[in-house]
């Protein structure tokens, strides 16, 4: 095992592929010579050179509709976005070309392509640039959607997202890039549609999305310390396709169900996974599933009320507490 950081861990992975497949590449917006907005890309270009390390223009939908281009004529492209919020410039080659050729074609055409992209606040980036989004690109039927929140997740599912024939939609928090974890030397892909239990227990379960899957690790040990409530987590790391039957299996063990996304609460994830589980599990369920969102407001810029905005270990803790008293 190293210990790493989560962009180092990224970059791992990429450098991982580009060595494995000369048909990988990365581009997007000072993903070479300034490596990255988030070093994500950093030692790239000099390893790998500007054929296979490019700095493009700023043109969100141009880069991708290049890679989706790229990807359909065999090679496999991985485009950086700068932030989630650019990506909606882009929105027509995501989801009318990226996520479509495969099936207006017939099966003809593949497209292998990876967009990946930071979202999420905490950092007063503003509203144009810290909003968390995955619920948008989860609705779309075509798409692969990854949202790891360690390190080796981080890696394992950003190889088999590169090798994958589908396009997928990789996001990252910002608050995740510095956030150590233990990485495998051996380099193993992870399975989209696998999701981890990160502690396990037998009163509530809470499913934590992207970064507040560890928020919701956080929240389990203080519901285990201050209320002798045994919480067990689960991170779906990947939301298309969605590993259903371990959520499942534990709400059938616990009774109870919290989901903790920052998020907006509305046809957010939360909501699809709330639903399901009343939809498939609702005879298990001794109280209703609760749901831990962001405020449904445009993320506020002043650091006071951006937090007040992102969902905490209280406000977990809280939600879980009142599965009990709805008994």
């Amino acid at each position: 095992m190293s210990v790493m950081r989560y962009r180092e861990a990224l970059n791992l992975a990429l450098r991982e592929e580009m060595e494995r497949d000369e048909s990988v590449f990365l581009m997007g917006e000072d993903v070479g010579v300034f490596q990255g907005a988030f070093k994500v890309s950093e030692g790239l270009l000099e390893a790998f050179g500007e054929k296979r390390v490019r700095d493009t223009p700023i043109s969100e939908n141009t880069i991708v509709g290049m890679g989706v281009g790229a990807a359909m004529t065999g090679l496999r492209p991985v485009v950086e976005i700068m932030t989630v919020n650019f990506a909606f410039l882009a929105l027509d080659q995501i989801i009318n070309s990226a996520a479509h050729i495969h099936y207006m074609f017939g099966g003809q055409a593949k497209v292998p392509l990876v967009i990946r992209f930071p979202q999420g606040g905490g950092h007063q980036l503003g509203p144009t640039h810290s909003h968390t989004m995955e619920g948008m690109f989860l609705h779309v039927p075509g798409l692969l959607v990854a949202v790891p929140s360690t390190a080796p997740d981080a890696r394992g599912l950003l190889k088999a997202a590169i090798r994958d024939d589908n396009p997928v939609i990789f996001i990252e928090h910002e608050s995740l890039y510095g956030v150590r974890g233990e990485v495998p030397e051996n380099g193993e892909l992870l399975r989209f549609g696998e999701a981890a239990i990160r502690r396990e227990g037998t009163d509530v379960t809470i499913i934590g999305i992207s970064r507040m899957a560890l928020t919701a690790e956080n929240a389990a040990e203080r519901l285990a310390a201050d209320e002798e409530i045994e919480a067990e987590v689960i991170d779906p790391r990947t939301l298309r396709p969605l590993d259903l039957d371990t959520i499942l299996a534990s709400v059938r063990k616990t009774n109870r169900c919290v989901v903790v996304e920052e998020g907006w609460p509305h046809g957010g994830v939360g909501a699809n996974l709330a639903a399901l589980v009343q939809e498939q599990a609702f005879d298990y369920l001794d109280a209703p599933v609760q749901r831990v969102t962001g405020a449904d407001v445009p993320m506020p810029y002043s650091k006071a009320l951006e937090q007040a905005a992102i969902p905490h270990e209280e406000h977990v803790v809280k939600a879980a507490l009142a599965t009990f008293r709805d008994v």
